[in-house]
C-alpha cells in the first residue's frame, strides 16, 4: 500500500474534523490550539487515535502549524559526506556498517571529500552534513581534521556535523572533556550537530536495538554540552521498531523539556525505521517499519507536544517516499529536509524511495499541497522565497506512481 491520503481528506475543514471526533479527543485538540501544553497521559492519548479521531488529530495539527509558521515551506540545498562505512557498534537497525575488511567498506580520503563539497557548492549547496561509522583504529584527531580542510576550502558551507555517538567517540580517543572537544571542533568550522543516535530515549529500548550505543544519559549529556558551547543541533526520533506509543510520548516530552532549558534545538525530525535489510528485523526483533497511520500521528503529534519550543518539524523523504512526505507536510510538518545529493544509510538499510531530489522537484512538489516553498539556511534564516513558479519546477513523475494507481488510507468515512 503506497502512503498516500484518502482524497476527501482534503476537502474536510479543520473545524469539520473536530466537531467529528470523539468529545475527549475533541477537547484534548482544542487545548492545543488554545496554546496549551499537554503532559504525558494527554499526549498518549493522541498517540492511539484511529478513524475520526486520526482525522481530528491530522487537521488540527496541520492547522496549528498554520497559525505558527505559516505556508511556507521549507528546504535546504546540501549534501550528505558518509565518511566511512566502518563501524564496530554493531547496531541491530544498520544496515550501513561493515567491518574493515569486508569487500564493500570504505573510508573516503580527504580529497575525495573536499571534491564531494565541491561539487555540492557548484550545486547550490549552503550544507554540509557529514557522518560516518566508528572505527576502532580511526584517529582521535580526525574530527576536528576533516571540518578544517572542509572549511578552510570552503568556508561558506556550513558544516553538520557528527552525531552524539561520534562526538562521545571523539571525546574517548582525543582524550579531551566533552567541553573540550566540543570547543576544538567549532574552532575548526563546526556550525551544528545532528541530533542523531537518539532512536529510542528509553535504556530498554536501546538495549534492544544497540547495547553498544551510548546511554540516554550519555546523549542528553553531549546535547546539553553543544548547546552550552553555542552549537545548535537538530532532535530526532526512530519509531516503527519494538517502541510502543508510550515511548514516543516519552521521547518528545524530554526534548521538549531539553528545549525548555537550552533553546538549542533547531527542529524535530521523525524518522521512521527501514526495516528489510536489517539485523534486527531479519532475527524477528523488529515489525517491518511503522504503518501509515502511524506517520500521520507521529508528525501530528510532535507539533501539538513539541509546537510551543520546537516549531520546525521536519519530514524525512527519504524514509517516507515523496507521497508519504507530502502527506506529513499536511499533518503538522514544516520543513521537507534537504537535497541530500548522496544517501548511504537509509538506502544500505532497504529504503527505495531515492538518494537525491532536486530543488526545483522540491518547490513543485510542495506548490503540489498549497504551501509556498522557500530555501532555507540550516538554522532556518529564509535564504530565498519562490513566490512564483520558475522554470527549474517539475514533479519527480518518475517516483511518484499516478494517482490512480494510489491506495488511500480511510481516515474514518
Amino acid at each position: 500500500m503506497t502512503k498516500a491520503m484518502d482524497p476527501r481528506w482534503h476537502d474536510t475543514p479543520w473545524q469539520q474534523a473536530l466537531s467529528q471526533s470523539s468529545p475527549a479527543i475533541a477537547r484534548l485538540l482544542e487545548r492545543t490550539l488554545e496554546g496549551a501544553e499537554l503532559g504525558f497521559d494527554e499526549g498518549l492519548a493522541l498517540a492511539n487515535v484511529e478513524s475520526t479521531d486520526l482525522l481530528a488529530l491530522v487537521k488540527v495539527a496541520d492547522e496549528l502549524r498554520r497559525r505558527t509558521v505559516g505556508d511556507c515551506l521549507t528546504y535546504v540545498v546540501n549534501r550528505n559526506l558518509n565518511f566511512t562505512n566502518v563501524c564496530f557498534v554493531g547496531c541491530g537497525f544498520c544496515g550501513f556498517s561493515r567491518g574493515p575488511k569486508a569487500k564493500d567498506a570504505y573510508f573516503h580520503s580527504t580529497e575525495t571529500l573536499l571534491g564531494k563539497a565541491r561539487d555540492a557548492v557548484a550545486l547550490g549547496a549552503t550544507e554540509l552534513c557529514i557522518q560516518g561509522g566508528l572505527p576502532r583504529d580511526l584517529k582521535g584527531a580526525y574530527y576536528a581534521d576533516l571540518l578544517r580542510e572542509l572549511h578552510g576550502a570552503l568556508p561558506e558551507l556550513h558544516l553538520h556535523a557528527y552525531s552524539p555517538m561520534e562526538i562521545s567517540y571523539g571525546v574517548e580517543k582525543t582524550g579531551l572533556s566533552l567541553p573540550e572537544h566540543l570547543a576544538s571542533l567549532k574552532a575548526a568550522g563546526l556550525g551544528s550537530i545532528p541530533g542523531t543516535a537518539a532512536e529510542i530515549l528509553d535504556d530498554a529500548v536501546r538495549g534492544e536495538l544497540s547495547p553498544n550505543k551510548l546511554t540516554v544519559t550519555r546523549w542528553i549529556e553531549v546535547i546539553r554540552a553543544a548547546h552550552q558551547a553555542g552549537i545548535p543541533s537538530t532532535s530526532t526520533m526512530m519509531y516503527g521498531h519494538t517502541e510502543t506509543r508510550a515511548h514516543w510520548v516519552r521521547h518528545m516530552l524530554l526534548l521538549r523539556d531539553i528545549q525548555k532549558d537550552t533553546g538549542g534545538f533547531t527542529e524535530f525530525v521523525p524518522l521512521g525505521f527501514i526495516h528489510s535489510e536489517t539485523r534486527l528485523f531479519q532475527k524477528g526483533g523488529a515489525r517491518a517499519g511503522a504503518s501509515f497511520a502511524e506517520d500521520l500521528i507521529v508528525h501530528a503529534l510532535a507539533r501539538l507536544l513539541l509546537n510551543n519550543h520546537i516549531p520546525n518539524l521536519q519530514v524525512s523523504w527519504v524514509k517516507l517516499g515523496f507521497e508519504g512526505a507530502l502527506a506529513c507536510l499536511e499533518a503538522g510538518a514544516n520543513d521537507f529536509s534537504g537535497t541530500l545529493m548522496e544517501e548511504s544509510i537509509s538506502k544500505a538499510a532497504g529504503a527505495d524511495y531515492g538518494e537525491s531530489v532536486l530543488p526545483g522537484e522540491l518547490r513543485a512538489m510542495i506548490r503540489s499541497i498549497g504551501r509556498v516553498p522557500a530555501e532555507r539556511y540550516t538554522t532556518y534564516e529564509i535564504r530565498r522565497r519562490f513566490d512564483t513558479p520558475d522554470a527549474d519546477e517539475r514533479l519527480p513523475v518518475e517516483r511518484m506512481p499516478a494517482t490512480t494507481a494510489r491506495t488511500p488510507v480511510a481516515l474514518g468515512y
